[in-house]
């Protein structure tokens, strides 16, 4: 195959962004890419190194997204949820790139960026030192497994009508629990989720 004349590091991140959105995180490689972009995988090598930098390239694709800018107004707690729900809306459109938030966590400008902003603002709500420290990873840890769960395994769904019919002499709790499950949508189970961690993160 030919070698393309000019081959953007976005260009290839698109490439490689629709592989995933297509076929999952799994099935990215450098062969599927050069693939998708009508080219040789030998080709591609000549612009990207492996499939780390091709991980690498399309998640700062879709952070591209997400404006690192603080609220510019409101309580701490209001500003860190407005944060929150922009990385959500971006990695919500492309939940297979979600572990890649993990994996590239101390490597990426667009999550260091957004990083960065929710840090200051905690510390404009008094938290400092390891209190901050462990209130970013908190919110990490959540943000991260709070779009996987809504998307690989929401609240309302065929699992829970399984968990809603085990038998209550043995599972009292989570039966009633799944029971209600279905009556709350995934953005009232991300906000309120989520303000639970904020009310224990302790700022003031």
């Amino acid at each position: 195959m030919p070698r393309p004349r000019s081959l953007s590091p976005a260009r290839i991140a698109a490439a490689a962004l629709a592989v995933i959105d297509r076929d999952g995180l799994a099935g990215l490689s450098m062969r599927a890419v050069a693939k998708e972009l009508g080219m040789s995988t030998m080709a591609l090598y000549r612009y990207v190194r492996d499939r780390e930098e091709l991980e690498g390239l399309v998640l700062e694709l879709a952070l591209e997204e997400v404006d690192p800018t603080p609220p510019p107004s409101g309580s701490w707690d209001a500003r860190v949820e407005a944060m929150a729900l922009r990385i959500r809306d971006v990695l919500g459109a492309h939940p297979e790139i979600v572990p890649l938030t993990l994996t590239h966590r101390h490597s990426s400008p667009g999550l260091l960026r957004w990083s960065e902003t929710v840090a200051g603002i905690l510390a404009t709500g008094g938290l400092r030192g390891a209190d901050r420290v462990v209130a970013l990873r908190a919110l990490l840890a959540y943000l991260i497994g709070a779009i996987q769960m809504e998307r690989l395994g929401p609240l309302s769904g065929a699992g829970t009508d399984v968990i809603a019919a085990l038998p209550r002499s043995e599972y009292p709790y989570m039966a009633d629990t799944a029971r209600h499950a279905g009556a709350i949508g995934p953005d009232e189970e991300f906000r309120r989720g989520l303000q639970a961690v904020l009310r224990g993160l302790g700022a003031s």
